[in-house]
């Protein structure tokens, strides 16, 4: 008789299980596993609730964001070595990580839990040592360095709605704002307003559709070297840029943000996402990684066809109200070991729109209907 294959899917579980208790101390300062263990059917989490009462904070804000990795997994050669196999999964593990907790750390938010969700068709395949060893390591890194629990996950076999050899990657998220302060959601951005761009690792989680498409027409697909003797299969892969721990350093300090993006899917059109008519206008631009500069050679694209699809090495923008502003964040970033530029400015329009000066690229919202309410 078909049926599900539990001897793969429970030793699987028993790693994700072993693996998820090295984060137990990770959100030490925001609360504690109260057995600490994990492996229940409902693990639960005892929120420290002090800096709030201490706060006389009367709102606990929080958020409850799920989101999936999209195909990053898939855009790998089929000859990988064992050791490759590992650097690959440990970086799509970090890749996980940030798809998760960046765009929880776009409001300000304080990831505390974490959860994944990865439906197979065949676990024995999928769930290799290869990806146990590396993908585990990735995303427990990840957590540490978020501050966060990995507090639950789910491992379904699925067959006949998985493809044979795919995983689906996705995952959840419960996240706090800090006492005493709102959820940074765009209300306050304005004209006269800095832009502060932080840099990306490369393409992050985003264009993958795109990029497995151009491993198909390359010479040696993704085993193809650029420039500088990378293989384009490791430089799509490079792990992800966390920004929680650099937009809570700024919270702490005191600094007044008005707007964050994320910088993903629609690439720097994001910076528009405002519903409100505004100009915003780059006027510097941090070093382009040399991934994008492939891409965009080989495929032949225009600059604005990259920066409309991918971060084109910004991966999160930070609104800020006045220039010393601007210029603290930078510093803040700088011994985070980001590379940041106080890039340009927000400016009164007839409708939205982004002017990126150094390269003459003007998005406008007629191809861009996303906007944040």
């Amino acid at each position: 008789m078909d049926q599900v294959n539990y001897g793969a899917l429970d030793k699987a579980k028993g790693a994700f299980i072993r693996a998820s208790k090295e984060t137990l101390s990770f959100a030490q300062r925001f609360g504690f596993v109260p057995d600490e263990k994990l492996g229940a059917s409902a693990n639960v989490f005892a929120l420290d609730l002090k800096p709030f009462i201490a706060n006389n904070s009367d709102k606990l804000y929080m958020t409850l964001l799920p989101e999936g990795l999209g195909t990053a997994d898939d855009a790998r050669p089929e000859d990988l070595t064992g050791k490759e196999l590992e650097e690959f999964w440990h970086n799509i593990g970090l890749k996980t990580m940030s798809c998760l907790t960046n765009d929880a750390a776009s409001t300000g938010m304080q990831t505390i839990l974490i959860s994944l969700y990865l439906p197979s068709s065949n676990p024995e395949e999928v769930f290799s040592a290869e990806f146990l060893k590396g993908f585990l390591g990735g995303f427990v890194s990840g957590c540490k360095r978020v501050g966060c629990v990995w507090i639950s996950g789910e491992t379904p076999q699925l067959k006949g709605k998985i493809c044979e050899g795919k995983l689906d990657i996705a995952g959840a998220l419960f996240g706090i704002m800090p006492a005493g302060l709102d959820p940074i959601d765009g209300t306050n951005l304005a004209a006269g307003n800095q832009i502060v761009l932080i840099e990306s690792s490369g393409p992050h989680e985003n264009g993958f559709t795109a990029l497995r498409k151009l491993a198909t027409q390359l010479p040696q697909g993704y085993r193809t070297k650029l420039p500088k003797g990378q293989e384009y299969w490791q430089a799509i892969n490079a792990p992800s840029n966390l920004y929680t721990p650099l937009v809570q350093n700024i919270l702490a300090k005191g600094i007044n943000v008005t707007s964050i993006e994320n910088i993903t899917g629609h690439g720097w059109q994001k910076l528009m996402r405002s519903q409100k008519p505004l100009r915003y206008v780059i006027e510097k631009m941090l070093p382009v990684p040399p991934v994008f500069e492939f891409i965009e050679n080989t495929s032949g694209s225009s600059k604005k066809e990259m920066v409309e699809i991918f971060n084109y090495g910004a991966g999160c923008a930070i609104f800020v109200p006045e220039k010393a502003d601007a210029d603290e964040v930078v510093k803040i970033a700088g011994e985070l070991r980001l590379n940041a530029i106080h890039a340009g400015k927000v400016e009164s329009a007839a409708s939205r729109e982004v002017f990126i000066e150094p390269i003459s690229v003007h998005l406008s919202s007629d191809s861009f209907v996303l906007a944040r309410e």
